[in-house]
This record gives C-alpha cells, structure tokens and sequence, in this order.
C-alpha cells in the first residue's frame, strides 16, 4: 500500500515546520508561552493569558475558540470573576476586554505594579505597588477610588471580601493586613508567616482569609483573631497560589512540588485530593462557576482541568498519560489516536475526521498489520477490538486494573497483546476467539511496570518492557522477551525502558531508555548492539522503517532522530514544537506520523525528512 503524499494544509500560519506536511487536531489547551491566569467563563469556557501577553479563548474540552496578541509589556495579569475583563500591571495598570482582546483603558502610575485584583462583583480593581501602596479603581467610569500606604515594603498580593466591605494585603514585609475598604484604616495584623506570602483569597461567605506562604504552609485565618486557626502544612517548600470553589466546599493551595492540595475542611486541615500531573511551577488556580472544575496552569504551558469531586485530570495534556498513535493501512490509510477524551481517527489520505471509534477515554491504540481491526486501550481495564473500516466495537477485552497501558498485534493480526502497567500481567488473545485469553504472562516484565509491548516479526515471541521505580539497586527495570509457543521467558535485559520495537527481519530490539538513551540489541545473543545518545531530555518512542534500514527516535526534547541501523550513526536530527511521544510509519514507510505531547500529531514525509 502507498499513502498518497499529504496536500498541503488550507492555513499555513498553522503550519509549524516545512518538514510537516499536514496536521491532525488541535493543540488543545496548550499555550504559547508561560501561563499567568486563567479563568471560566459562566458558559464554561476558560481563557488564559500568557506572560507574553497572548490571550487564548477555549472551549470546555480544550479546543481553542479564539486567540489575541495584547502586549509583551506586563509582568502580572488577573481576570475579572466572570472573565470578561483582563487586567495587567507594569508601570501601569491596564484593562482589557477579554472576549474582544481589546484595550479599555490604561491607568497611569507612579510606581511599579506588583499585585492586582478584582473585587467579587468585578466593578473595582485593586493594584498592590512596589512603593508599597494600594490604589483602587472604580471599573465603569474608569476613575480613582482612592489611594492608600498598606505597607513599609512592596505589595506582594491583594484580594476583595466578597462583600467588599474589606482589602487583605499581603507585603514584603511577610505581613498580611485587613483594611476596611471603605475609610482605609485598619482592621487588623495578621502575623505569623515567616517568608514571602504570594497569593491571599476569601472564602465565599467571608469568614476565613487564607495566606499563601514560602514557609511550608497556608494559613487559615479569622479576621479578629491574631492567630491562624490552622496551618495547613502538609505542602512543600513553598505555597504558591490559592482558590476556593464558588461553594466554600473546596480550597485549592498549589505549592514548589508543582502539586495542588484541594482541602475539603481548610479550617480543619482535611485533605480531599492531592492532584499531580505539572510539570513545572503552578503560577493559576481557578474554579469553574459551579464548582465542579478546576484549572490550573503556569510554567508548562499546558491549562489542566480537574474533576473536583474525583481529583481526576479531565482536560489539557493527555489525562492518559503518554499520547499514542496507530495507522491503520489499507486503500484508505487512517490515523489513530489517543490525545483527545475519546480516540479521534482521520482519513490519513484527505486529513479528514472520521467518526471516534471505541467511544471511551483511551491509554493506548494499535492497528492490525491487515488494516482490519484497531485495538483501543481504554483509561479503564478493558480495550475495546473495533472493526477499523467501520469504528464498529466487536469485542470487548479486560484485564484486571486500569488503564490498559499497551496494545500490540502480532504480524498475522491473529493475535492482541495487551496490558496495565501496574499489575505486571500482559493478556495474550486471539482477534478471532470468543472469550478467554489465549495466555496470561504474570511478571512479564520482570517485576516491573509495563510500558511497552513488540511482537517479533516471527509472531510467537513478544518483548516486554518496563521500569522498575521501586529498585534500590542499579536495576532501572528490564526488558524481557517470551517465547509464547512454550510460555516461557527467553531472556531478560536489566535495562529500564518506556518503548520497545523490533526491526522487520528480527534481527534486532530497540528500546527507549527510561533518559535520554536508545538502546539496540541482537536478539539471537542477547548483546548490546548500540548505546545511542544524542536526546537531551527524556526519550519517549522508537520505530524501525519498514525497510529496516532506519531507526527512528522521538523525545520531550522536541526532535526526532534517525540512526543508521547498521552503523548506529546519527544521520538526522529534526527540532519540531512540541515533545514527541508516539512515533508510526505508514505501510510502505514513505509518511512518517507523530504524535506530540500537545495533542495533535503530524504527518511528515520520511524522505524530505532525511534530505531536507
């Protein structure tokens, strides 16, 4: 089967490398650069602004609806409560019409703005200055309210009661104060923290102020009382940013371990989900108008949304964990994958969206050598056997905990592998069998996590790959290959690994190493071929050409690499804009496809790649 070379895209501006022939999907939720705010709207669209001034507008599952370019100028930025104004600060204060992306007014100052927010009803705006003043605006006639000294040092947070009857300002001088909003006098010192206190917030209903600190913790506090009535201290080195739901039910304290506690009792210290997944410094916390969501973004770019009830990520990078692709080959080549909230496919001849096949949150996806079935790896413990022609579910197959991190075809297509990475099992069975497993591998890898699976083209052996992140010595997990005739492991390679590929004779094993290292061995005798080093951060998938002459690597270093097979030699290295996770070729190995850490994937022709 040939895939017919890609046309080119309808809009070029979307096109991110000449070497990129078409792409697939949007970068849902993905930012331009480092996140500064982020709220919802009260139709449960969010919008975001980057710290370079670039204003993004998505819908509920991510796709981004509109785009404005503000200004590079600001160093803070805050959204109003119902998100339709934007505020920035430098040497001055300046709102914009967020659905517009357009200037409303600019406020001169006199001193550097360092801090900046909306009063609950959204008609004041208050702006914390290195001077250590506070000054207040009225939104709709766009005049001065008032003007007053908080503090001997800069301003490092503001934030309104939600009557508004008070201003909580936090200062350089680790002091939080509560004012009254109306006469500017004092209403109390709130001393207790013993650095930086960023980010200050009101519950709903006004009776507790929460102070974010560099000190270890956040501190609940009742206005009137000198001391906190509690330190919630279960967080890292530093407390960065707060939010509290609509509801008073759920406080959100994001801290330097980039993770974000959502405590359901803040005043009695009760945690309800601790919610991983950044990658870097959490700079925005906000909840949805009902509660029920909550985004987070900052230094990775990536807007997260969560299920508040569950602490699941719903939304923003891949909730599954690492983006996988499949293409189906046949007359009508297609392109699986697994970015979206559900498998998205695409007639990889026209670039058109075909109908979702599985209809469930997938883990992984991989085709059958004869373009008849697709294999759904589902975010729970089954993966659905679809008839890829027609999407059509044929077969539904479990394994025992969820997700289904692996699916791979045998050669023949007669047989699916497939497995979770946290039990240690890999379920073999027949495409056309009715029920059970043909064969059940325990410990496949080792006793390690299962992070990847190969057939060798022989079709009766299967590597298994995986890490091991409880090992104390110098083992970082192993790579084991099984003979599935007598169901017994052949050999196993102490080398810890995310993805493994056979060459199409059989002749040799790849595997991505758990850094920045590609692994080759012989399969007859077990011996380290190559050691190929190059990748500058983690690399995430391998992938021999169909003619066996070229290695193919891709990593969060945002290159793909192709090696020589026979030398080991490096003959290319192609920066692309995002990281690379999954790598496929097509059937007759002219297109090769990428799936990028920031969910779309690209399609490239493999020999301008290696000429260009």
């Amino acid at each position: 089967m040939s895939t017919p070379s890609p046309a080119a895209p309808t809009d070029d501006a979307a096109k991110p490398s000449p070497l990129v022939g078409r792409v697939y999907g949007e970068p849902r939720f993905h930012a331009d650069g480092d996140v500064a705010a982020v709220a919802f709207a009260p139709d449960g669209s969010v919008r975001s602004v980057d710290e370079s001034g670039v204003l993004h507008h998505w819908a509920a599952d991510g796709r981004q609806l509109a785009r404005h370019y503000l200004s590079d100028l600001e160093t803070l930025w805050a959204f109003s409560p119902d998100a339709g104004l934007l505020a920035s600060g430098n040497d001055d204060l300046i709102l914009w019409d967020a659905a517009a992306g357009q200037l409303v007014r600019r406020f001169a100052q006199d001193s550097w703005v360092t801090a900046v927010a909306f009063s609950a009803d959204g008609r004041t705006v208050a702006s914390g200055h290195d001077d250590g003043t506070v000054r207040l605006w009225d939104v709709a006639s766009q005049k001065p309210l008032g003007k007053f000294l908080a503090h001997p040092k800069p301003i490092s947070a503001v934030a309104f009661s939600p009557t508004g009857d008070h201003l909580a300002t936090a200062g350089e001088d680790r002091l939080v104060r509560v004012w009254d909003n109306f006469s500017h006098k004092l209403v109390g010192d709130l001393r207790s923290h013993t650095d930086r206190i960023p980010a200050l917030a009101w519950s709903p209903d006004g009776a507790l102020l929460v102070s974010a600190g560099w000190d270890t913790s956040a501190r609940v506090w009742k206005v009137g009382t000198p001391d906190p009535l509690m330190l919630l201290n279960s967080h890292a080195d530093q407390v960065t940013q707060l939010a509290w739901s609509p509801d008073g039910k759920r406080l959100a304290c994001a801290d330097s371990d980039f993770d974000i506690y959502l405590w359901s009792d803040a005043a009695a210290g009760t945690v309800a989900h601790v919610l991983r997944g950044h990658a870097d410094d959490v700079r925005t916390l906000a909840f949805s108008p009902d509660g029920t969501r909550l985004a987070s973004a900052g230094l990775d770019r990536v807007v997260h949304v969560w299920d508040t009830q569950t602490g699941k990520l719903v939304a923003g990078p891949n909730p599954t964990g690492r983006h996988a692709i499949a293409v189906v080959p046949g007359p009508a080549p297609k392109l699986a994958s697994t970015a979206g909230p559900s498998v998205r496919v695409w007639d990889a001849t026209t670039g058109a969206e075909v109908a979702s096949t599985g209809v469930c949150g997938a883990a992984s996806v991989a085709a059958s050598p004869d373009g008849k079935w697709l294999a759904v790896g589902g975010v729970d413990h089954r993966t659905r056997l679809c008839d890829a022609p027609t999407g059509a579910v044929a077969r539904t197959l479990e394994a025992t905990k969820p997700p289904v991190g692996a699916v791979a075809f045998s050669p023949d297509s007669k047989r699916l592998a497939h497995t979770s990475p946290a039990d240690g099992l890999v379920w073999v069975w027949q495409t056309e069998g009715t029920g059970d497993a043909e064969l059940i591998l325990i410990e496949a890898a080792d006793g390690c996590t299962l992070e990847g699976l190969a057939f060798h083209p022989d079709g009766n052996r299967l590597a298994c790959g995986g890490i091991d992140y409880l090992s104390t010595g110098e083992r970082d997990g192993a790579v084991c290959l099984w003979d599935l005739t007598t169901k017994e492991r052949a050999f196993t390679l102490d080398v810890g690994v995310r993805a493994v590929a056979f060459d199409p004779a059989g002749k040799y094993l790849a595997a991505a190493g758990v850094t920045d290292t590609v692994f080759v061995w012989d399969v007859d005798t077990q011996e380290a071929v190559f050691e190929l080093a190059g990748h500058q951060e983690t690399v995430h998938a391998v992938a021999f050409d169909p003619s066996g002459s070229y290695l193919v690597s891709g990593g969060d270093d945002m290159t793909v690499r192709v090696w020589d097979v026979l030398s080991g030699r490096l003959l290319v290295s192609r920066e692309f804009d995002s990281p690379v996770q999954a790598l496929a070729f097509s059937a007759d190995g002219s297109q090769l496809f990428l799936g990028n850490g920031n969910t779309t994937c690209y399609q490239v022709e493999f020999k301008k790649l290696l000429d260009d």
